[in-house]
This record gives C-alpha cells, sequence and structure tokens, in this order.
C-alpha cells in the first residue's frame, strides 16, 4: 500500500478519538482516524457505558413492577429471555456505532480498522486486514483508552470468573455472583444482577465503598446494597481464587480470619489499566508515568512534539466526558489556538440506585484540605418530585464559600442525579453564587427544584423544609 499522508492521525476511536478527529475536520484539518476493532465508539460504546446504562435500565424495569404491589399495581414475576436482552443491546449499541461511522464520512474522516504501531515519532503502520498500511503525519493523538485490570492472581483462564467486559455480555444469571471492588463498576454491575435475580456478595477492600464520593450522598446507596445485595463485606480481601469443578474457590482474608467460599461466577471490579503495551510508543519520545499512563502537560502534550495524548491512556479520571473535553483542548493547541486544561470541572456520576453525581469540591474534600466551606442541604423527602415516584431516599447538597458564597460544589444522591448534575458542573464553572441558584425559577414540581431549595436553605429560607437562618 502507498503511504498516507494527514495533518492528524488519532489512534483509537472511542469518545476522546473520534471527538478529536470531528473536531480537526471542523477546523479544516486533513484527519485520518485508526481504530483496531470492527466498530467505533471504543471501551466506553461497546464494553462500558452504553451497554451498562441499557442493562441499568433493563434491571430498573423489574425493580419498579416488584416495587409497584403497595400502589396497588400488581405483575406477574418476570421473565428474562437473555438472547431478546443482548440483542436489545446490541441494536443499541450497532445503532450508535454506525451514526458515529455516518459523522466521520460526513466530514471527511478517513477511517482505518487495525492495530496501530508507531515506528517513530512522525510515523504510523497500521495492521489492517489488507496488510501493513504506513500513515506520514503531522501531529498524532494518542486515545487509546484502558482495559479492565485483571492481576495474574485472578487470572485463571476460567470463563467464569469476569471482568466488566464479560460481565456485560450477560452469558447467564447466575446464583451466586461474587463481586471484587466496591467502586462505580462493582456496583453498577451488582444492581444489574441482583435486581436479575443473583445472589451478590460484594467484597471491598477499604472501609467504605465509592471512596471519593461523600459518605453522605453515598449512604442510601449503601442502604440500597444492604437490602439487595446477599452481603456487602468491608475491609475484606480476596487472597486467592482456584477453579472448583463448575464452581470458582474464593479465601478470603478479613482482619486476619481467612475462609473460603464457593461462587458460580465471580466480577473482578477493582479498576482500570492504560492500554500503553506494543504501539510502539519507545520509538518515540513520549514517557509514561510509573503505572502506565502516557506523561501530559495541560494542553495535553507528550513529551514528544508531534504526539498528544488524551482520555485514560492519559490518566488522571477515566471518564468518557473528561476524554471528549481533552480531546478539544489536544486539538486547539495543534492548530495554534490558547487552549489548556485548567480549572475545568468534571463531574462524575454513578448509575446505581440511587444514581449518585457530584462536581467541584465535595464536602470531604474540603475537610481533608483544611478549607472553610458552608455546607446547605435539601432533603428529597421534601420534594413532591420524588414522592410522587416512590424515591425519597436522595439529596441535595451544596458546598459554599461562606465568604463570597460561590458555590465550589454540588453533589446529588437520588433518582436522576446524572441528569440533574449538569447545572451544578454550569453553577461552578461560571463561579455562580447560591443567590443566583435561589433566584432562579426552577419548575415545579421537578427534582431541579431541590437544587433552587438547597440554595435558599443556605439563607435559612427554603420553602419546602425548615433551616436555621443565616446568620448575617
Amino acid at each position: 500500500m502507498e503511504p498516507l499522508k494527514t495533518e492528524i492521525v488519532v489512534v483509537g476511536g472511542g469518545p476522546g478519538g473520534y471527538a478529536a478527529a470531528f473536531y480537526a475536520a471542523d477546523l479544516g484539518k486533513k484527519v485520518v482516524l485508526v481504530e483496531k476493532e470492527k466498530r467505533l465508539g471504543g471501551v466506553c460504546l461497546n464494553r462500558g457505558c452504553i451497554p451498562s446504562k441499557a442493562l441499568l435500565y433493563a434491571s430498573h424495569t423489574i425493580a419498579t413492577a416488584r416495587e409497584s404491589a403497595h400502589r396497588g399495581i400488581t405483575f406477574a414475576d418476570p421473565t428474562i429471555d437473555l438472547n431478546k436482552l443482548r440483542a436489545w443491546k446490541e441494536s443499541i449499541l450497532n445503532r450508535l456505532s454506525g451514526g458515529i461511522t455516518q459523522l466521520a464520512k460526513a466530514r471527511g474522516v478517513q477511517v482505518v480498522y487495525g492495530r496501530g504501531y508507531f515506528e517513530d515519532s512522525r510515523t504510523l503502520r497500521v495492521e489492517t486486514e489488507q496488510g501493513q498500511q504506513f500513515i506520514k503525519y503531522d501531529h498524532a493523538i494518542v486515545a487509546v483508552g484502558s482495559k479492565a485490570a485483571l492481576p495474574k492472581v485472578f487470572d485463571l483462564g476460567n470463563p467464569r470468573v469476569m471482568t466488566s467486559t464479560e460481565a456485560l455480555e450477560i452469558e447467564d444469571i447466575p446464583q451466586n455472583l461474587l463481586i471484587i471492588g466496591g467502586g462505580y463498576i462493582g456496583m453498577e454491575l451488582g444492581t444489574v444482577y441482583a435486581e436479575m435475580g443473583s445472589q451478590v456478595v460484594l467484597v471491598e477492600a477499604l472501609d467504605t465503598i465509592l471512596a471519593g464520593a461523600d459518605p453522605d450522598l453515598a449512604r442510601p446507596i449503601i442502604n440500597y446494597a444492604k437490602k439487595h445485595f446477599r452481603e456487602m463485606r468491608l475491609k475484606t480481601k480476596v487472597s486467592k481464587i482456584s477453579t472448583s469443578g463448575k464452581q470458582i474457590k474464593v479465601e478470603f482474608d478479613a482482619d486476619g480470619q481467612k475462609q473460603q467460599e464457593l461462587y458460580d461466577r465471580v466480577l473482578v471490579a477493582i479498576g482500570r489499566s492504560p492500554n500503553a503495551e506494543d504501539l510502539g510508543l519507545e520509538n518515540t519520545k513520549v514517557s509514561f508515568d510509573e503505572k502506565g499512563f502516557i506523561h501530559v502537560n495541560e494542553k495535553q502534550q507528550t513529551t514528544d512534539p508531534y504526539i498528544s495524548a488524551i482520555g485514560d491512556i492519559a490518566g488522571g479520571v477515566l471518564l468518557a466526558h473528561k476524554a471528549s473535553k481533552e480531546a478539544r483542548i489536544a486539538v486547539e493547541v495543534i492548530v495554534g489556538e490558547e487552549s489548556a486544561f485548567h480549572d475545568i470541572i468534571i463531574p462524575a456520576v454513578v448509575f446505581t440506585q440511587p444514581e449518585l453525581a457530584w462536581c467541584g469540591l465535595t464536602e470531604a474534600e474540603a475537610k481533608a484540605k483544611g478549607i472553610a466551606v458552608q455546607v446547605s442541604k435539601f432533603p428529597w423527602a421534601a420534594s413532591g418530585r420524588a414522592l410522587s415516584f416512590d424515591h425519597p431516599e436522595g439529596m441535595t447538597k451544596l458546598v459554599i464559600d461562606p465568604d463570597t458564597e460561590r458555590v465550589l460544589g454540588v453533589g446529588i444522591v437520588g433518582y436522576g442525579a446524572g441528569e440533574l448534575i449538569s447545572e451544578g458542573v454550569l453553577a461552578v464553572e461560571m463561579g455562580a453564587t447560591a443567590k443566583d441558584i435561589a433566584l432562579t425559577v426552577h419548575p415545579h414540581p421537578t427534582l431541579s427544584e431541590t437544587i433552587m431549595e438547597a440554595a435558599e436553605a443556605f439563607y435559612g429560607h427554603a420553602t419546602h423544609t425548615m433551616v436555621r437562618k443565616k446568620a448575617e
């Protein structure tokens, strides 16, 4: 094949990679997008964000039907056709990926399918089904993402030991499922399998689940897990797993006490590791940290002047929307605009039952850093909208600078928190004050007005809750 020549080559077609390719094309650049899978969208679309949310929605319908009995509406016990469920999930992924492919074509972005390998700082070799394709470029953006971590001690080569990738294929509904790791992946997939009928045991080495979230916001999720999981064990480590017939034998260590149990399947959800191997980046000037993530500066530039990196491979919080933002910064820097990842608010959302979302400074972070803040809360038990669909367990929290009254952080736990947090992001990004939010009329009855009432509570006059008046 003749070498391709392009201004920008983007390696990786996930939410960071295709966002970078599309934005660069929109700015008039000639772009080639390289993707090793047969479908664009990356882990997020194909093996992460999207399929997990589809399955969460499916499992929530089961829960909603079950919980409706006390409202006088009773359904028969659900039957689950896993083939139909998987087909429905795949139809969503195909539709979204097909849309991205069409957008690439409409923008004139050339997509090359195959594994990319850097021959040097200006040359990428791609192993395609048709043979080797060399790409000469002015600038490369590395957006190859991350993969589910599976330590060797857990890697038995047994399909009954799963990462999130296999768990989202939902081959069956195991009678007994062990989840190792109480982060957002473990909690989300635990929710799916518990609602579908598995007896879920979750173990976490730390003394809390969802580390990084404020404890009071995580409490309703802990309460859900205690009710719907068979068991949740904190400060517990899995020291060894092994195959035992058609089950997995697991050895636990909790405060020096060891015990063994058998499980039908084990889900390892202890984090993600960068896709840094077999890229040929050792042939460039790109450098890595001790965990294998690429070193970048606030302009997304690596230590090689011709190569940028974005998304999971660049470390930090491993979130799709962070990758998409970094994509724009990287492209803007390449085309000569002033841009940097500086003081950018990246929201976090955990799609559990209930959902948890936060942005900016948390109360726990403020305490740890010695930052003086005032916290204003509004309980959803006082929200007519939350009560109207039987989800009063939520809370909206504002973290406020007591001197300037600026909103420094927002945390929400409750039904649809992920849809509500963007107002909080906007408030923190714009330097809004609690007064700005309190004076903004929110529609009634909605969950969004809990943000307004939390701001009003800061001043001591929230309509639907009694609070101590703010000192003059």
